[in-house]
């Protein structure tokens, strides 16, 4: 589904052929930010624009929730957040962000975002993971809300190992 969201200092939009360079640049070349993720690091720009190609067929199914997280004064491209699937009926978040923007708050304010649109949606739970080193996205989940249901080990197909992975659960307050 094409929708576009707003915080604060955020534009959440739908991502867009012309993001693959800003997108390869900002995050999806850099191993510091894909060491916690569960797809390698782009080794091209033509690996980025394969994945955008993928989304971008993916937005015509209403479920597929995929954000391009926009400065809101600048325009400027620094990450994405998405449902990354459902376990059970409850919607699964994934996040990335440029390194460069680390600690300014800017994910904990686009989680919060997706988090309450999935909630006025009608769902009364989100799950976020997060490998267990990962404090980063630790901090941002606990900031959201999150209580940690279980750590299980899981697998990365795509990087062709297994990772001990934190499962928090954010619940609605209506």
């Amino acid at each position: 589904m094409k929708l576009t969201l707003e915080t604060e200092r955020l534009i959440l939009r739908p991502f867009n052929a012309d993001d693959a360079e800003a997108m390869f640049y900002g995050w999806t070349s850099d191993h510091e930010v894909t060491k916690y993720l569960s797809w390698p690091t782009h080794q091209s720009i033509d690996d980025t624009k394969f994945v955008l190609n993928l989304w971008e067929e993916q937005y015509e199914k209403p479920e597929r929730l995929n954000f391009a997280i926009c400065l809101k004064d600048s325009g400027q491209l620094i990450g994405g957040i998405d449902v990354v699937g459902y376990e059970e009926g409850i919607p699964v978040i994934g996040y990335n962000l440029a390194k460069k923007h680390w600690n300014n708050g800017y994910m904990t304010e686009a989680c919060r975002c997706v988090v309450n649109y999935l909630f006025s949606s009608g769902f009364k739970e989100v799950r976020i993971d997060a490998m267990t080193e990962n404090a980063g996205s630790q901090k941002v989940i606990a900031k959201c809300g999150g209580k940690l249901l279980k750590t299980e080990e899981v697998p990365l197909p795509l990087k062709n190992k297994t990772a001990m992975v934190n499962m928090y659960i954010i619940r609605s307050e209506v």
